[in-house]
């Protein structure tokens, strides 16, 4: 089975495109199931005076499902749409979040670190803020941030979930690379743990880091945790939906996956995949 579970479109403000030319483009691509998953409303900034074109509004959410649940029954028979969201881990707001998505009938949550306070590790605009830090102090509390995200109960999957290395920003010391590898493991053990999906987010491979999210020995330590995985390319442009899928396929079967985890109404089944 074909499928893009991690989308964005124009709303999000950093995405170009229509909702329903994602989905056009993902019946000409041959998807059979493809998730609508722009990014949840900041909750724990002000948008009016933080960096621009970050998430929708928030008066827009409410639409956003809308149109997405209207798309679903449109093209019913033709793609089978997801209605899902990405939505971000704010340490502290946990409530918030889920008083936020409590009234929508998601098929799916992505769970995703790129807040660290104010701090969005994932944007370009703001590499400044590696500036004076130590790298390894950084990825501890991405990582602890991680591991609370999984365990929080709000999420069905994790989005990239090493997206810190993004920029290749890092320990570089044999001893600090060591710790990095044990703060993965403490992570991929609460996602195990919760007993949610991960997602293989392809869109690393024309970022820096130039690497999946997350990498290969990453997935292997999944693997033998027993961790579902989905795919996503986490486009933010119709063409570019479905970009880098068939290197992740590849990698996953590689790795020894053989099935990849949907959902609906929050339920998750497993489907067969082939190279």
């Amino acid at each position: 089975m074909h499928i893009d579970y991690h989308t964005h479109h124009e709303r999000c403000g950093h995405a170009v495109g229509k909702l329903e030319e994602y989905v056009k483009r993902g019946i000409e691509l041959g998807l059979e199931q493809m998730g609508l998953s722009d990014h949840l409303p900041l909750i724990h900034v002000d948008p009016a005076s933080y960096y621009p074109e970050m998430a929708m509004p928030l008066s827009e959410l409410p639409r956003y499902v809308e149109e997405c649940l209207s798309l679903k029954e449109r093209y019913r028979g033709i793609i089978d749409l997801r209605v899902g969201l990405e939505a971000d881990y704010i340490e502290g707001y946990e409530e918030q979040i889920r008083e936020l998505l409590s009234p929508y009938p998601w098929d799916y949550l992505i769970g995703s670190v790129h807040f660290l306070g104010e701090w969005d590790i994932t944007d370009f605009r703001q590499v400044h803020g590696w500036e004076g830090k130590d790298p390894l102090d950084v990825y501890r509390k991405y990582y602890d941030a991680v591991r609370k995200s999984a365990l929080s109960g709000l999420y069905d999957i994790i989005g990239h979930m090493d997206v810190i290395k993004r920029f290749g920003y890092g320990p570089q010391s044999p001893e600090g690379r060591a710790e990095v590898r044990e703060l993965e493991r403490s992570a991929l053990q609460a996602i195990a743990e919760s007993g949610i999906a991960m997602e293989l987010n392809a869109s690393g491979l024309t970022k820096p880091c130039a690497e999946m999210f997350p990498a290969e020995h990453v997935l292997q330590e999944a693997l033998a945790l027993g961790i579902p995985l989905t795919l996503g390319s986490d486009a933010h442009d119709p063409a570019k939906l479905g970009e880098g899928l068939q290197e992740a396929r590849r990698l996953l079967w590689e790795t020894g996956f053989r099935e990849l985890a949907v959902f609906e109404g929050r339920k998750r089944t497993f489907v067969p995949f082939e190279l």
